[in-house]
């Protein structure tokens, strides 16, 4: 069973990542705003990967001058996500 999260990312271009998993599984992942070419590629490179994986590789990602980046805020809303979905 799948479940669905929505994450609010901070200090980057996008300003909402939706995502689907099944148990640590990445269905699906949509971001809103940013760089729309990219962020449709990672979100196809990922799916169907393990969401612990896909922390690991993208955590600590920058932008620019940003100490932060849309990959490194999707790894900061899949640990969020599996966090929510441990608690239920």
């Amino acid at each position: 069973m799948s479940t669905k999260f929505t994450f609010y990312p901070q200090g980057v271009c996008s300003f909402m990542i939706d995502i689907e998993l099944d148990g640590d599984i990445i269905k699906d992942v949509t971001f809103t705003g940013g760089c729309d070419g990219n962020l449709k590629g990672i979100s196809r490179l990922i799916k169907g990967m393990k969401a612990s994986d896909v922390i690991e590789r993208l955590e600590g990602t920058t932008c620019g001058f940003k100490n932060t980046s849309c990959p490194d805020q999707l790894s900061k809303a899949l640990r969020d996500a599996m966090s929510q979905s441990a608690a239920n």
